[in-house]
């Protein structure tokens, strides 16, 4: 069982960005993401268009439109939409105002789910998306337009 709390990555007046902690962690899986293809120099130009559209989503809002639904019918699941073929970065997209970053990599299989890696970072994602919407329900946490009320101090278990 994994230890899951979230981190707030940004806040802007369009978009709330976090992304989540596994088992006390300091990096974030975005962070980690970030980590493993910075200085990656043939992923390069794909990263820097990762980066480029995560600026976009700060500035506009977390827009369907730049998103591909992954996953399953009815969870949040998404990957963030760039022109790679490769290089992909899972999210989940919970509104407009709120988009939490999970982490990525390289898709050398047709569907991440042939992805030993990949389909981890989704199922983790899909599980977090699970309990986040039980909390929600409860009232323990609370989304307000750009910003998730309480959920810093909230501790997760996937």
């Amino acid at each position: 069982m994994k230890k899951a709390t979230v981190k707030t990555i940004e806040q802007s007046d369009k978009v709330g960005l976090y992304s989540i902690c596994f088992d006390g962690s300091d990096l974030t899986e975005y962070e980690k993401f970030i980590q493993k293809f910075m200085t990656d120099a043939t992923l390069n130009k794909d990263f820097q268009k990762v980066f480029r559209a995560i600026n976009r989503i700060v500035a506009n809002g977390a827009l369907e439109r730049y998103f591909r639904p992954e996953g399953r019918y009815g969870d949040h699941l998404a990957a963030l939409s760039i022109d790679s073929k490769v290089l992909r970065l899972y999210c989940l997209r919970i509104s407009d105002q709120i988009l939490i970053v999970g982490n990525g990599g390289v898709k050398m299989t047709r569907t991440y789910e042939e992805d030993e890696e990949l389909s981890g970072y989704v199922m983790d994602l899909q599980k977090f998306d699970a309990l986040l919407e039980q909390e929600l329900k409860k009232g323990k946490i609370k989304i307000e337009q750009n910003v998730i009320t309480g959920i810093e101090s909230t501790s997760f278990e996937l």
